[in-house]
Order: structure tokens, then sequence, then C-alpha cells
């Protein structure tokens, strides 16, 4: 991302937020209860949006506000429409994480020291685990980076992560203690996410854990309650547990694996037979199986061998029952923990072997109808799934036939790994199961269908696996006796079980996928004692299902996803002996795990605020005096219990109701809003706890959830180690509050993964300066906005598109689809008001102008609150925007706004065909010259369609009223069209328009098949002509209708596609000249037509000349001789002498062959010559009305008196300088004087706002400006000042300007001095004004000045040889005058290529000398660079620097009276 260049519009936003904020925690914005009314509570309109709360073990990133800115921005849709809005937010600190985190610095510190000093990465090795201690395989390959290691970034030690949190040794330290982690970051998540303007109740935050006695009380009550209820059971189970924590490892407990559950084999026990191979003849006696994790049972029966892999590791070890198993060390580390050994978890290893060793080994294996299988070797088998050994079925598993097939077919294989032919040849695949449309060799056949050649065509093999194993599964039919005819999907558990019975298979667990706990230990599957909750239980399952069904989940994959874990939910362990949390209540050795604790805590946030007053961790005092052990299971009941009786305690009953209360009008949660990973794990169990806890009141259970993907930043996964990683804070600092807000609601609101893109977040802020900027500009400008009735064409377009804004964008909030509320309304909603802005000609209208503002306000104020606060209050609002409605959307006429996406349509194609017009034609030569610009247009309109297409159209019609909104076949079509005789000569145009309309019918619905359109194109296109002229740069545009053209117009043109015809007027070329001085308007040529009139030569001049803005502003004359006239000199202040101006009703006629111009009006008929001319007047008040509206003068002189002028000096030096239009090089030349002139505008303020009238402001100030001439004089004395006054002596001031430079001194006629100091004292000549500006209108002698500022440059400010009055291009210059030469050329404002050139340097000279004009000739310029140039070199630069500081002027006063 490149780096900004400034941050002043970041500041800006972000200093209005810091104000907001500040507003809103001062008006206790969000703070909240419920109504003490019973009618108030009975009548509720209330909104209770919760999320998740995090996990505080570090600082908040950008990913948990991405989820819960969808809680954020409901609340503040919610708040407008008018409902009482609640969203608490907690601090999540239950579980093993922060006190696994405190015991790593713990032991860092005792091995490493205080502060550690740890070694290098090279000196830090593995410890190897000891021969009576359990074997932990370790596989660095498996598996992506979790949230958590993405978190850690690339430390390894816990004191780095510390340290990446910008934490120093010493405050490391604390972090020792698992409770300093409790202190230190719940109190850093609230201050970030008030500086993000979260609408949250603080009151009612709080963080977990038995450290907050409430919420412990609180979570005790639920399972007590939970228990009675028989949801709770103590038991054996199979769960995911850490050995190295001795405990379950829950989905908040890992690094890697959420989700993750056990997943069931059948272990077959395949018996060696003797005698064992060499390497086993230890063994010899004992009862020794390879043993074989399978997921299909029923296949055993066409088992022909079994495949072990020759270079993979295995052990033997010994079972409780005395047998050997050999298998690979991760399964047995497994199988230790499920009750396969004598003591739990330690596997007693016989000995260690390779694949190599029991290859060819003879085997007995269960249900197969060979006696004796072997083992052979495969070298695709994995370690990280299963145990190692694989039983072969090749008529059904594709892999299986296809290495079958390779060691038969491969003498030299069987011979590298010693397999003898009678251990291979004689065996082939065993039909077991039929298997529709394969038969019942299935994998047989689909090998040869797509030529899988050898068991390393993984690709082919892993699609024959997708194809066939599903198909097998569900549809296969069994073959073998006993369960022949059966469906396969009906027997495998049967099978299962006979096996098991028999003692020829074992129920074997591993985790589905590798699973990394907190505390970086690979999980096993563990067969354990432990309370759990019963989530499979069916009559409760059956109930968390009723609850899914009225639930609102956003979506139709949601409530899939929550369909298949709730079928799919079995126990959940709810407790653990490590880590954080409550005690079980009835066993306290147990703690309650985290996802068990945070289940119905929402029902907690209803009465937090009461009992622990704002107070994180519940220690402080209680607003209604209550303490924890006042908080018995019967005063919980009583509090979320309808039904329960008042109990016995010595809280006043006025605070229980209340508390009751509160309760129950907040209850239930109207929408819960997380990430989709927690839909298996949370969500779940959310469901099925409410159920548990209220199963008689489903007005209890959840109303909504609300689920988003994960967050990309910049479409790369966050991540610490790579950089790409953003905190709350990080972000807000970056973006600013709304900033980041309007990428996060911009970003995407899907289950699928969204995207945060930093290039976004710039453009968004953007985005929102320019939108207040603009605001801000209304506002100054509203006196010139357009006022009446707003019944403008685009006018009435504006106004329907604006409400038709607001209801879509009331129902995307109403969906919590905030991407698309933002696209209606923001983006399309800025778009409406620019087309407006573009299309109203006639300007737009103020009352349309601030509907709009204050709408706009409202639709974005979910999103961006703080900017829309600030907007809201730069409209004069008292109110703060939170205590507003949403806006009421008037009428919507479709049809109109259709009518105006028409027009923008037409005009897209007219300047389409424009460009085509003017493109040169394509000439074989080569010779190809661009086309004339056309000035006229003419466009043809279709009332109805040709008669081809309204045959089509009314066949199409037809079909879709008879089909129910639905079209046939192209080919039933195609037959009727062509059974029409009329049709047949169009039928290669037929099928291409039936093809437009049925795309079209899906876009726009049925009215694509109406043959007429709704509205009047012709008048459409009439109202607008104006805006249709002014952007095609055409001088006249006809709209006709297609019956008045020829034959080709009429088939090409069809309602609501217009055909345009360009063409070229003649004209006589004729000069326009603006003889007003210092205003950026130069001479021009336009080209009259015949029947030109005033307004059409003005508005050709607009088009030509850019700084001719106001078209009202354009005055026309003509020279009375147009002979003489263009050849006299014109004079200053008498622009007009010689010229007569140009009526509304004069008429231009030409003659083409003498190339003259003639001017008709009222009968006379004049030629006008070759010359014209234009003035341009200005309009001080249009262009600085804002800094003068407001001037208030009750009393002349009265003390207090208030002249609010608004001046914004540095803006209005500005303004004057648009009026007078000055181009760059003027401007230029009026910087030095500015600083002087900003400190006399300073003054005057200073001034009028302690009372003084403008006229005394010379009596302070007589040294900088003259006073002001008397006729100026009298008007300031009138008893009320205008705004027009202030204009005349702001514009005095401006003329005054050239006379404060000080640098050069002239007398004038009347023999006093003039610049400088001296320039302030009035002339002694009565009332002649020594150099009078702006003059009132009046009988007797006019005097007028003309002053002449002219550039004289001099000669060069240094000479040739003075090289030490720089120093640094002096040196730059001696060593390296190419770097020097580069620079000059980029001073100069060339590329810095340019001395590349040959000859640059000698241009750059004589271009320097022009510009300062300094004096010199080519000659010398060529020699000095020639024979001097690093000395040439040095002079230019030091010429450049103090050229751009000073500039010389020769100033000349002349007077002249009348």
């Amino acid at each position: 991302m490149t780096e900004r260049k400034g941050t002043a519009k970041l500041d800006f936003l972000r200093k209005i937020e810091e104000e907001i904020q500040q507003k809103w925690e001062k008006e206790k914005a969000f703070e909240c209860d419920a109504p003490t009314t019973p009618e108030e509570n009975q009548n509720k309109s209330k909104y209770f949006a919760t999320f998740p709360y995090p996990y505080m073990n570090g600082k908040l990133h950008l990913g948990h506000t991405f989820c819960l800115s969808k809680c954020e921005f409901a609340m503040g849709y919610q708040r407008l429409k008018g409902k009482q809005c609640l969203f608490p937010f907690g601090l999540h600190c239950t579980g093993m994480p922060i006190k696994a985190c405190a015991d790593k610095l713990k032991r860092e510190m005792e091995l490493y020291g205080n502060p550690p000093q740890f070694p290098d990465e090279e000196e830090v090795t593995e410890e190897k685990p000891k021969a009576a201690e359990e074997i932990v395989i370790k596989d660095k390959a498996k598996g992506k980076k979790s949230k958590a290691a993405a978190k850690a970034g690339g430390s390894k030690f816990q004191w780095d992560i510390m340290k990446s949190l910008g934490l120093t040794d010493k405050e490391i330290e604390k972090f020792a203690n698992a409770e300093h982690w409790l202190d230190y970051f719940p109190p850093l998540a609230v201050k970030d996410l008030k500086k993000m303007g979260l609408k949250v109740d603080w009151r009612r935050s709080f963080i977990t854990t038995d450290i907050n006695p409430f919420y412990d009380s609180f979570v005790r009550w639920q399972f007590v309650t939970l228990k009675e209820r028989k949801k709770i059971k103590f038991g054996k189970r199979y769960t995911i547990y850490s050995p190295k924590d001795g405990q379950p490892c829950m989905d908040h407990d890992r690094q890697t694996g959420e989700g993750v559950g056990p997943q069931e084999y059948t272990l077959i026990k395949m018996k060696m037979v003797e005698p064992y191979p060499a390497k086993l003849s230890a063994l010899k006696g004992k009862n020794v199986f390879l043993v074989a994790a399978t997921l299909r049972p029923e296949t055993m029966f066409g088992q022909t061998n079994c495949w072990v892999r020759p270079d993979m590791k295995y052990i033997a070890f010994e079972t409780a029952s005395g047998d050997v198993f050999i298998c690979t060390q991760r399964s047995a580390r497994n199988m230790g923990y499920q009750g396969f050994t004598k003591e739990n978890g330690v596997v007693p290893v016989v000995m260690q072997i390779t694949g190599q060793d029991i290859l060819g080994c003879a085997l007995s294996a269960p249900l197969t109808s060979n006696k004796t299988i072997y083992a052979l070797p495969m070298l695709t088998i994995k370690e990280d799934k299963g145990t190692g050994v694989v039983s072969s079925v090749p008529s059904d598993s594709p892999d299986d036939f296809a290495a079958l097939r390779d060691i038969k077919k491969k003498q030299a294989l069987r011979e590298k790994y010693g397999i003898e032919d009678h251990m291979v040849l004689p065996f082939e695949p065993v039909p077991i199961i039929e298997t529709p449309g394969y038969g019942s060799l299935s994998a047989c056949l689909i090998c040869d269908e797509l030529k899988i050649q050898s068991q390393n065509d993984r690709e082919k093999l892993a699609e024959a696996k997708e194809r066939l194993y599903v198909k097998g599964f569900y549809e296969g039919i069994m073959l073998v006796d006993g369960f022949k005819g059966k469906k396969v999907q009906d027997v495998k558990k049967s099978i299962q079980k006979m096996m098991v019975d028999k003692g020829e298979a074992l129920i074997y667990m591993e985790p589905e996928k590798q699973v990394i706990s907190r505390s970086a230990d690979e999980c096993v599957v563990a067969l354990c004692d432990q309370w759990y909750l019963d989530y499979g239980d069916k009559e409760w399952k059956q109930q968390a299902m009723n609850a899914l069904e009225p639930l609102e989940t956003f979506g139709d994959e949601t409530r899939k996803n929550f369909e298949a874990a709730l079928a799919w939910l079995q126990e959940h362990a709810c407790s653990r002996t490590y880590g954080l949390g409550t005690r079980l209540p009835w066993d306290e050795q147990w703690l309650i795990e985290s996802l068990s604790d945070s289940t119905i805590y929402m029902a907690y946030y209803t009465v937090a605020h009461l009992l622990q007053g704002g107070v994180l961790n519940g220690q402080g005092p209680s607003p209604l005096g209550i303490r924890p052990e006042h908080m018995t299971r019967e005063v919980w009941d009583y509090i979320f219990f309808k039904t329960a009786p008042f109990p016995k305690t010595t809280i006043p009953k006025q605070h229980l109701q209340r508390l009751r209360t509160e309760f129950e009008y907040w209850y239930p949660v109207d929408v819960r809003v997380s990430g989709k990973d927690l839909v298996p794990n949370h969500l779940s169990y959310y469901l099925y706890n409410h159920v548990a806890m209220w199963p008689k009141d489903s007005g209890k259970w959840p109303k909504a959830i609300r689920v988003n993907g994960h967050l990309l930043l910049n479409s790369e996964k966050m991540s610490k180690s790579t950089g790409n990683f953003l905190t709350l804070s990080q972000a807000i600092t970056k973006f600013s509050a709304d900033g980041m807000r309007l990428v996060l609601a911009d970003a995407g609101d899907t289950v699928e993964d969204a995207n945060f893109v930093e290039a976004m977040a710039d453009a968004g802020i953007l985005r929102l300066y320019t939108w207040v900027e603009w605001v801000k500009e209304m506002i100054a400008n509203q006196n010139n906005l357009r006022t009446g009735p707003a019944d403008t064409f685009n006018d009435r377009v504006f106004a329907s598109e604006m409400n038709s804004g607001i209801i879509k964008t009331e129902q995307h909030y109403e969906r919590m689809l905030y991407k698309d509320a933002l696209k209606t309304g923001f983006f399309e909603f800025q778009a409406a008001k620019d087309k407006y802005r573009e299309l109203a000609i006639e300007g737009m209208h103020r009352d349309l102008v601030f509907q709009f503002i204050e709408n706009q306000t409202l639709l974005l104020a979910p999103i961006c609150p703080h900017l829309c606060e600030y907007t809201w209050s730069l409209l004069g609002k008292t109110d703060s925007l939170m205590k507003t409605s949403w806006p009421v959307a008037g009428p919507v006429d479709e049809i109109l706004i259709r009518s105006s996406q028409y027009l923008m349509e037409t005009a897209h194609d007219l300047r389409l065909r424009l460009k085509a017009y003017m493109q040169p034609p394509k000439n074989k030569k080569g010779d190809n010259k661009p086309s004339v610009k056309p000035s006229h247009c003419t466009v043809y309109v279709a009332k109805s369609y040709p008669p081809w297409q309204h045959g089509t159209l009314s066949l199409l019609g037809k079909h879709y009223k008879n089909n129910n909104g639905t079209l046939p076949d192209n080919k039933v079509i195609a037959v009727e069209l062509g059974a029409m005789p009329e049709l047949k000569k169009y039928m290669k145009r037929l099928m291409p328009f039936v093809a437009m309309i049925k795309d079209n019918l899906e876009k726009s619905g049925p009215r694509v098949l109406d043959l007429e359109l709704e509205f009047d194109e012709r008048a459409v296109l009439l109202e607008n002509i104006v805006y249709l002229t002014n952007s095609l740069e055409l001088d006249h545009i006809d709209v006709l209708f297609a019956s008045e053209a020829d034959d080709k117009v009429k088939e090409d043109c069809c309602p609501g596609k217009p055909f345009s015809v360009f063409r070229s007027e003649p004209g006589v070329s004729v000069s326009l000249l603006n003889p007003q001085p210092s205003n950026g308007l130069f001479s021009t040529r336009i080209d009259i037509r015949q029947g030109d009139t005033k307004d059409s030569i003005i508005r050709r001049l607009s088009k030509t000349n850019r700084g001719v803005k106001d078209l009202s502003k354009v005055k026309l004359m003509r020279y009375e001789d147009p002979v003489l006239g263009p050849r006299r000199v014109p004079v200053l202040g008498k622009e007009e002498q010689g010229k007569l101006p140009i009526s509304d009703k004069s008429v231009f006629h030409i003659n083409l062959e003498d190339k003259k111009v003639h001017l008709s009006d009222n009968g006379l008929k004049v030629d006008i010559g070759d010359t014209l001319i234009y003035l341009v007047q200005a309009n001080l008040e249009k262009v600085l009305p804002k800094y003068y509206q407001h001037i208030k003068s009750p009393t002349r002189g009265e003390p207090g008196t208030e002249w609010n002028l608004g001046f914004d000096l540095r803006r209005m030096w500005t303004g004057l300088h648009t009026i007078t239009d000055y181009k760059e090089a003027t401007r230029k030349k009026l910087v030095s004087y500015q600083s002087r002139a900003a400190g006399w505008f300073s003054s005057l303020a200073r001034q009028l706002s302690e009372g003084a009238h403008p006229c005394h402001y010379g009596k302070t100030h007589p040294c900088l400006l003259p006073q002001p001439p008397v006729s100026l004089r009298n008007l300031l004395c009138a008893d009320a000042p205008t705004p027009t006054t202030m204009l005349c002596l702001c514009g005095f001031a401006m003329q005054q300007l050239p006379l404060l430079s000080s640098e050069h001194k002239r007398e004038d006629s009347g023999g006093r001095e003039t610049g400088g100091r001296g320039a302030g004292s009035w002339s002694p000549h009565g009332d002649r004004m020594e150099l009078p500006v702006i003059t009132q209108p009046g009988l007797g002698v006019t005097t007028t000045t003309v002053t002449t500022i002219t550039q004289t440059g001099g000669d060069w400010s240094t000479g040739l040889f003075e090289v030490c009055s720089d120093s640094s291009s002096c040196l730059v210059g001696t060593f390296v005058p190419c770097c020097l030469d580069l620079s000059l050329a980029h001073q100069f404002g060339e590329c810095l290529c340019l001395p590349l050139l040959p000859g640059s340097t000698f241009a750059m000279r004589v271009g320097i000398r022009e510009r300062f004009k300094i004096r010199g000739n080519v000659c010398e310029d060529w020699a000095t660079v020639c024979f001097c140039y690093p000395l040439a070199l040095c002079q230019m630069n030091r010429e450049m620097k103090r050229r751009l500081k000073s500039q010389i002027y020769s100033v000349s006063t002349a007077l002249e009276c009348s």
C-alpha cells in the first residue's frame, strides 16, 4: 500500500469522533433501563442484541471488530426505528488459555531467568521422550496455522509474544500471575471499543470466572438447574484429550482443530500365523495381531491381503489382555487412552520395527474367504491416519486394486521386497457388493474406465474413490451369505457388532484431524470419566430442533449448518481440571469449561448493572445493596422463572421485582451475531441450553442468529507472522472509527469470507470528508439555490430516487445486509445527487438539497454515526442524532425513475455514437483524416416497434401469459415465428431479438414485453434538451418521431432505443474579445451559424472558454464601427465605449460566399464585421456569500454590536482571486503581498467584532492601505451597512494590494508619493481620491486611475563566478554536475530525463532568462553553457531559488478625469 502524503482529512475525522464520543458519554446516550410502568412493559418495542464475548488473552483485532460490527449496525438502525435498544458487552476469561500462558511465563523465567535470556534457535533441541514415557509423534507438515498460531506470529516463547504487544519486561513479569491478565486486558478492550463508538451500555459489562462473585453465582445456579433436569450426566465417554494438560481439550482450548471430534473406526485384528518373521522371533508363543483401522467393516468379506509401508516405523506393544498389537506409534498412543493397555495412557512397547520386517508374513483375517492372506507392500500409506496397517479389498477399493495389480505385474517389485509369487498371484478380487452402474467388481471397472495405470496415479485414484465410495455405501447391495440382498448402510453396524462380539475386532477412536492444544500438545481421543451435557438425548435434541424452526437465520446455508450440527451433536464434556472458571457446585474438583458457561449469560446482562454497578469484576458496591451471598438459587429462580415463588431473602421485594422486570422486558434475545465457526458448538449449545432452562416458555428462546464468515485483510488471511494483521486500535488510528466502520460494512455479509481492503478504507476517508465539505458548501450557499415549486422533471426524479433509496436501504438494514445497505443508502444515494446536480441545468432546488442531506445523514448514521452526528449539528439540529427517527419515504414514481434512466442511457448512447462518428473513416491508402466535429443532431424516437418486432413481442407476450410467467424453448418459438408469412424475410434477425428479450426479461421483468413505453420518451428528451446539447457539446438537437424519417430509420428505431443522425452546419468564424483586465478571459474564435441568437452564441462561447461559468452574467456586444472599432485601444473602465449591446431578439445571418455575418433586430440589418465583444459581470455576493450572509448591524456604532463576518482570511483571499479569475502566473506575482493583506483583514475583523464601525478602520491602521474614497466612506457611514457595503470594502482592499509593495516608489500627478508607508494618507485635493477603485454613481467630475504593473527582471541576481553565495550548489556542481542538472530540470517543471537530451541545459538557461525577464542574449547563454558548464548550472540554480521567493516589478500610475 502506498504511503500517505498527508493526514489532514483523517485528523479531521478523528477530531470529530473524539468530540462526539465525549458528547455521547456526557449524555449517557446508550444507557437504557427497562420501563417501570406496566403499560410500557406490555407494549414493549425493544431490541436486544448480543455478541459472543471475546477472550481476554490479548488485544481485540479486526476480526473481532468485523463480527461485532454487524451487531453495532443493527443497534444504530433499530434506534432510528424508535425501539429501546440494548447492546451489552461482556469479556470472557474462562478456560485454560490464560492459565496456560501465565504458567508458560513462569516456566520461562525459571529456565532462562528474569528477564529471560533465550538461547539461539539452533541451540534449542527437542527433549527426547524417555523409554518409560508415552511416545508423542509430532508432524510439522500437518495442518495450517490456527487463529492462535497466527496471533502469536513467529514467536516461539510466550515472553516474546507478550513483547510483541508492546509490553516492557517489567510489565510482562506481572503476567505470570493469571489474575493480572483479568486486570489488564479487559479495560484495554473497553477503551478500544469506546473509541470505535460502540453503542454499548457499559454498566452491564463484566468478566467471567469465579473472580466475579455475581457471575460465578449465576453459572452455579445454571448448572444446578441443568443437573436437576437430568441434562448433565457422569461417566466414561470418548473425548478429545490433551495428555500434557491431563484433561479434555475443548474447542476454545485448541490452537488448531476447532470443531474436530472423535472419529470411530473398526479395528480389524489380523492374527499372525507362525512361524513369525525373524525380527519377531522373540514373540513366539504369543498372539500377535496386525491391527487395521477401517471405516467399512462390511467390506472385510473381500480381503485378499493386507498392506504395510516398507519404510514406515511400527511398534509392537502389549495389550491389557496379553496380546501383542502391531501398529504405528501415533495410533498406539491413542489406544493407550482408550483402555487397550493395562495402565491408562502408558503404552508398553515390546519392540520397534519397520514395515520391511513384517512383509510377507502370513495372516489369518476375519470374514475373508481366503484362509491365509499375506502382508504386502503399499507405498502410499500415510502416518497421520489409521494404524499404518491397511486391509485390502480390491473388489471395492480402487487404491487396493491398483496396488495389487502393480505387484502382480511387476516381478522386480516383488523381488525387491522379498515377496514370493504364491503370496500374490493366486489372489483375485472377490465380489461382495453390487454397486449400481459399476457391477460387483466396481473398483476394477472404474480403474479401467479412468485408465489408472498404477498406484501412483493419485489424482485419478482420488476421483475414482469420490465417485465410488458414496454410491457404494448408500446404494450398494450385499452379495455375501447372511446379508445377501441388504443395503450396505443397513448392515454396517450389525457386521461391526458381530465382529466385536466374536473378538475379531475392537472399537477404536482417533481425532478426525490433527488437534493441537494451547499448550502445544498433540491431542488424542481418550475414554474419560467426566461430567458431560447429554446433547444426544432424543427429547432434548427434538426441543432444540423445535427452537430452530422459527429461528431467523438470515440464510438457508446457516439453517442447514444448524440442522446438521444438531443432528450430529452427542455428549459434550462440560468439566475440566485445569484453567480458570467456575467450580461445579456438587463436585468442586472440576471446573466448568468455557463453552458450557457461555450459553445463557445473555440473561445475566439484563440484571448485571443492578448487581455489579459497572465494575467489571463485580467486586464493587451494588446499586441495590445486594451482596453475592444473597444470590441464592431461589433468588435466581425468582428473577428468571415466571412461576417461581418469592424466595426467603433479605433483599427487599421492590429490588427483586426490579431485577425480574429487567429480565422480562429485555428477554428474549432479538439477535445474536457470531462467526460461522461457532455454529457446530457455541451457537448450537446456545439453543440447547435455552430450551433446557425455559422448556415451557418459548417466548424466552432466541429469535434470530446472524452468522458471518471470517475477515481477510487485503485478500489474505490475517497473521502476525506475515505482518498482515491489524488490531482494533491500530485500525482506528490508521483509518478513523467511521472510516474503518465504512469498510467493515462494505467487506461482506454472507457466510463466505469477507475482505477488508486498506485502499478502500483510504478511499472511504476521502468520500466521508468530501461529503461533509459538500454539506458545508450547501449550507453556506443556500441562498443561491433555487426556490419555488420543485416541479421540474429532474426535481421529481430526484425526489422519487431519494424515496426509493430510503425504502431499499430500510429493507437491507432489516435483513442485516449492510454491504447492500451501504450501496443503496450511500453510494447510490450519492450517485442520485450527483446525477441531479449534473442534469438540473436550472440549478438544484434548496428544499430538495436539504431534504437529501437530512436523509443521507440518517441512512448512513448506523454505519458512520460520528460523522452523521456532526452533520446533523451542522444542519442546526439541537437534538442528538441518537434521538432522531428513521426518515419516512414518500411516494416512488417508478415510471419516472425509469424515464430518467432512459435519459442517461440515451445520453451515453449518443456520446458513443458521436465518438464513432468522429472516428476517421478507414482508408486503404492510410490517409485517415478525422471527421469534422458535428454541430447538430437529430434524434428519432419511435412510438411503436417495427412490424417484425411487434409481431415477435406479441407472440412472446401471449406465451408468457399462458405459461404463468415463463417462455417456451427457443425451438418452439422459432417454429411459430417461421409460420408467420410477414416475418419470413426477417428470420435472421428474429432469434437474436428473442434472445435479447429473454435476457431483459430476467433483469427487468415482464414490462419488456410491452408494445409501447410507459412514458413519452420524446417529452423526456425535450425537457432535458439543454443538458443533452451541453453534454454532447453540440449547438442544437432536434427530437423527431421515427415516422417522419426514411425507412432505414424506421427499421432501426424502436421504443426505448432512439436513432441519432449527426451533421455539421456551415458557419463563419468570428473573434470574440474580452477587454476586461486581469480576469483570465481571453480572445477566442467561434463559428456563427445561420439563425443563431445571443443565447446560442453565449452557450457556444462557454464551451470553448471554461472560464465563463454563469451565462446570465455574460453581456454580448458589437462594435458601432465594425471596421475601426477593433483597432482602437480600449480604455480601462470604459470597456463598453464604442460598442452596442446585442439584444435577446437579435438573429444572426451568414453569407458563406463572402464570409460575412449580419445581425437583424427589429427589421434592421447590420454588418458586425469579424469581431464581437463579451463582458462578464462579477458577482461578489455569489462567490463569497457564506462570509457575509450573517452580518447583523442593529445600530451604527452601538457598543456590543455584532459584526459576524465569519472571516476565514485564507479562504476569502482565495475567493477574491476567484472573482477576478487570475491566471496562475498573475497569482504568483501577488504572493508577496498576501501576508500584509491578511494582516489588514485580521485587524478589520477584530475591530468589527469589538463593536467598531467599518468607516473608522483607518484610524488604527493608517499605514497599510489608503482610506476609502469619500463616496465609499459615506456609504459605510450609513445607518445600516449592508453585506454589499462590506463587499465593496473588500473589493477596495483587493484593488489596493499592488500598492503594498515597497520595492518601487513613484510620485503621481498630485505630487504625493504612492506605495510604501506613505500610501495611507489622504490627498490634499479635497474630495479627489488618490487611487479610487470603486465609485458610486453621481454628477460632476469622475476621476479614473489606471495602474500598470510590469515585471522587469533586471540582470542575473549573482555573477557567474559568485559560487560562494550558495555552497551546496557549488559542491554538487563541482563533483556531480549531472545531479544538479537533473534537479534543475525538476525545478523548472520538466521531466527529470530532460538533461539526457542534447542541448537541454542551454534550452533551460534561455527558458529561465525568458521566464524571469533577465537581460541577455542567446549567444551569451550558449557560450556560458558550452565553456563554463558547472558554473552555469550553479548560477541557474541560485537564480531559480531567489526568483521563486521574490520578483521585481515596475509600477506606473496615470489619472484620467471625465
